[in-house]
């Protein structure tokens, strides 16, 4: 049998025992909820923390577009520190408009008309406008520190805007124009009116001064400039009237505008029956009661001839000499004028050459134009990066540049100045590296410079909307460096008189310099490190019949027709070749080392991997490689579902392939085909060299007499519009920035031992006689300087006066490269 054990009956449990026991039971358990709550509270944090973090990334990746590079200044004296350049033609949007280097500088400017109406409008003359049809414009001297002498010519009367510059005291010092109004024949308008005026962008205070109802002169007074004096100086008979404006102007956009809001007719006292147009006066009641005026302009109405002084004197010029008007002025002018063409005849030797006067003086005014075309603009670009929905404003800062175009182009482009100043810093030196500094002081955190510089609302103004925006993916050909070579080899060839200032300078842009290299390594660099590839095309677009690479500065010129990331550019690759190749002497001078840029253009300009990435066979020539096809068109496409009775839309024409794209060499001859030349990366003894100088005197591919085209004439796309509204801009016409590489390359090559030493020289005497003869002849003919010339009959085309790097023939005529 078995026994169980039975338990014995529980004693009943104290309060006491039931407490403790919960208590030692509570106890076992807290140690896991403790870690339960420790656990939720880090993976909490873990998770803020990592939103935080972000959030952060987030912001600092969208704001980066807007912060300045983390560098010292490039630009270490401007505005009144630097006297001799404070006060300036530097508006060179308008006719004649003078302003200084200052944010808020006030601006001065001339408008003018003839007293009759033109198809029911006044013809008031103000910004430079193709529209105008003038028939000549432009500066005939202008040395940029002291004076400058242009002539405009309407049809029948001639202006002439002569301004000299005295530096005094501590404000920036006095300045004087005389403007002359002249008849150019025995017919001319019976009345013209002169209207001369300032205005004030942002801080300062202006009150007139009047003599009877003549404004006789301007009191003025602003935190920069301090006290100063307007006057208006003339002693002419005949002048028949005078009528002033003080108003509150919208804006500085909007100065023409507010003239013509405030004009009405008066009659002459002397002749009843004469009515003319004036200005109306005090407009400081009604709307603008209570506000403080900022527009006050001189007018007067008279006949030809007539002469007038308006003279600009600083409050604080205590010792001034005498005052710059009448003999005084004339004294000045000459004599500014004679160093002037002493200076250039030095810098040039073109009359040594055998030079004739007339094309002397067409040199002189082109680099005048150049140099009186220098602005200073202050303001924020807008841009846009791919972390910002919406585009943003850049940073308010100056800048200091040369503009392509006063009628056109009246604003800074990246790629221009790098042209622009291989002239200035032949004239100046001093000049083109503050121009420098102030483009490289645009750059961002990322090393990156906004290609196109829209500051201020008169430059903004003058820019359609699609334009405005500058995209921080997108690059412009580092053209600076061209300038750059310059004067790092001429410091390097005149190494016993290299002083502190040079080596000054280059070290305090060197990090800027680094940081703009750096960024095109990152962001321009192809699917591999051997290639590069331009930003910004439209890969997606039917409606371009070769999507443009405005980045590259060459717009329509054609690529691969199908943009992808297997695209490699040879112009880019060059490009960053010749940047390398000055960092690399750049290092050296200042005593850093420069392995890493010996490195990078020593693999940029191996002759023999560049050939096998950008040697099309087919071509015989240096192309471009990607997605391509050579047969495409633009057709309109057929529209369908045609309502009855009514006319069917039209719709705009779009791209039809007609053979499929496939990987293979882009078969386009031109310009693009020649930068391994043009920027002297091929040996003196490549084969590939004789191979491309033998081909670019054939007509039927870039040779014209009149320059180079700039796309073969063999082309298919040749002349093809782009879209149906496009006309072909980089496809046949001639440009003269690839034609002075050209000629500065063939030039370099003629002195150097190998197989194309004599067809170099041989293609520099032509290609040279060529371009001067027809820029020469389309000076005298059109009184123009152009953006282009046609390459068919070498008449000047696109906007004029484009005094921007055409303005580059002064160096072709003094064979000056290096």
């Amino acid at each position: 049998m078995i026994m169980v054990r039975q338990r014995r009956p529980l004693k009943p449990e104290s309060e006491e025992a039931r407490k403790h026991r919960e208590k030692k039971k509570r106890n076992n358990h807290q140690p896991k909820t403790l870690t339960k709550k420790i656990l939720s509270y880090l993976f909490l944090s873990a998770a803020v923390f990592v939103a935080l973090s972000y959030l952060f990334i987030q912001y600092s990746r969208k704001i980066q577009v807007v912060t300045p590079l983390k560098q010292p200044l490039s630009v270490v004296q401007s505005g009144v520190l630097v006297p001799d350049k404070f006060w300036g033609t530097y508006r060179p949007n308008c006719y004649f408009g003078l302003k200084a280097r200052s944010p808020q500088s006030p601006i001065f400017g001339l408008m003018w008309f003839a007293q009759t109406l033109v198809d029911n409008q006044l013809p008031l003359r103000h910004w430079c406008e193709q529209g105008d049809r003038l028939l000549r414009y432009g500066w005939l001297e202008h040395d940029i520190t002291n004076f400058g002498r242009q002539e405009i010519e309407e049809t029948h009367y001639r202006i002439s805007t002569d301004f000299v510059k005295r530096s005094g005291g501590n404000h920036g010092g006095d300045w004087t124009t005389r403007i002359t109004f002249s008849p150019k024949g025995t017919k001319y308008e019976p009345f013209i009116s002169l209207i001369f005026y300032l205005a004030l962008d942002g801080q300062g205070r202006i009150q007139p001064v009047l003599r009877g109802t003549t404004l006789a002169t301007v009191q003025g007074d602003s935190e920069e400039l301090g006290p100063f004096r307007v006057s208006y100086e003339t002693s002419t008979s005949n002048i028949k009237m005078t009528s002033y404006l003080m108003t509150v102007a919208p804006g500085m956009h909007l100065l023409k505008e507010t003239v013509l809001k405030n004009l009405a007719i008066f009659q002459l006292d002397k002749l009843k029956h004469v009515k003319v147009i004036g200005l109306v006066g005090n407009q400081m009641k009604g709307e603008n009661e209570g506000k403080r005026p900022n527009f006050l302009a001189y007018q007067a109405v008279f006949t030809l001839p007539f002469e007038i002084e308006v003279v600009f004197e600083s409050g604080s010029f205590a010792d001034r000499p005498n005052r710059l008007i009448g003999d005084v002025f004339t004294s000045e002018l000459a004599q500014h004028s004679k160093q002037f063409h002493e200076r250039f005849a030095q810098k040039f030797k073109l009359q040594d050459k055998g030079y004739k006067p007339d094309q002397v003086n067409f040199a002189k005014a082109a680099m005048s134009n150049l140099l009186g075309g220098i602005g200073y603009f202050y303001g924020s670009s807008i841009v846009q990066s791919q972390f910002n929905a919406e585009p943003v404003k850049y940073w308010p800062a100056p800048l200091y540049t040369a503009v392509p175009s006063r009628s056109f182009f009246p604003r800074g482009f990246l790629w221009d100045e790098g042209f622009h100043n291989l002239l200035i810093c032949q004239f100046d030196t001093t000049l083109c590296k503050d121009i420098i500094a102030h483009w490289l002081d645009l750059m961002n955190v990322e090393g990156w410079i906004p290609r196109e510089q829209i500051l201020g609302a008169e430059a903004r103004s003058k820019v359609p909307d699609e334009f405005v925006v500058q995209q921080n993916t997108n690059a412009n050909p580092p053209t600076l460096f061209l300038t750059l070579q310059y004067l790092i080899n001429k410091l390097q060839v005149n190494n016993s008189s290299i002083d502190e200032h040079d080596f000054n300078f280059f070290r305090r842009i060197y990090p800027r310099l680094m940081a703009w290299f750096d960024w095109f390594n990152v962001t321009q660099i192809g699917k591999i490190t051997t290639f590069y590839r331009w930003r910004g095309r439209d890969a997606v677009t039917i409606k371009e019949l070769n999507p443009k690479t405005l980045s590259s500065g060459l717009d329509d010129y054609p690529r691969a027709s199908h943009p992808t990331e297997d695209e490699r550019h040879v112009d880019l690759r060059c490009w960053m070749a010749l940047a390398a190749d000055v960092m690399s002497q750049i290092s050296k001078f200042i005593g850093i080392s420069s392995d890493k840029y010996k490195k990078t253009y020593k693999l940029l300009s191996d002759n023999d991997l560049l050939d096998e990435l950008h040697w099309s066979p087919e071509l015989e020539a240096y192309s471009d490689f990607g997605y391509h096809s050579s047969k495409t068109k633009l057709e309109r496409p057929k529209v369908k579902n045609i309502q009855p009775g009514k006319p069917a839309p039209k719709a705009d024409k779009i791209r039809v392939v007609i053979d499929e794209p496939k990987l293979q060499f882009v078969d386009s001859f031109g310009y693009v085909s020649l930068f391994p030349f043009i920027t002297l990366i091929l040996s003196p003894d490549s084969p590939k060299l004789a191979i491309t100088l033998n081909r670019l005197k054939d007509p039927d591919l870039l040779w014209t007499k009149f320059g180079l085209r700039s796309l073969a004439k063999s082309n298919p796309l040749y002349m093809k519009h782009n879209t149906e509204h496009d006309p072909p801009y980089w496809r046949g016409a001639i440009w003269i920035n690839i034609n002075f590489l050209t000629l500065r390359a063939l030039y370099h090559y003629s002195a150097l031992d190998g197989p194309s030493k004599e067809i170099s020289r041989e293609l520099y005497k032509e290609l040279k006689r060529n371009l001067v003869e027809n820029i020469y002849n389309e000076y005298k003919r059109s009184g123009y300087v152009w953006e282009q010339y046609s390459d068919l009959t070498g008449q000047g085309q696109g906007s004029h006066p484009f005094t921007g790097w055409t303005s580059l023939i002064v160096l072709i005529m003094g064979d000056t490269y290096w």
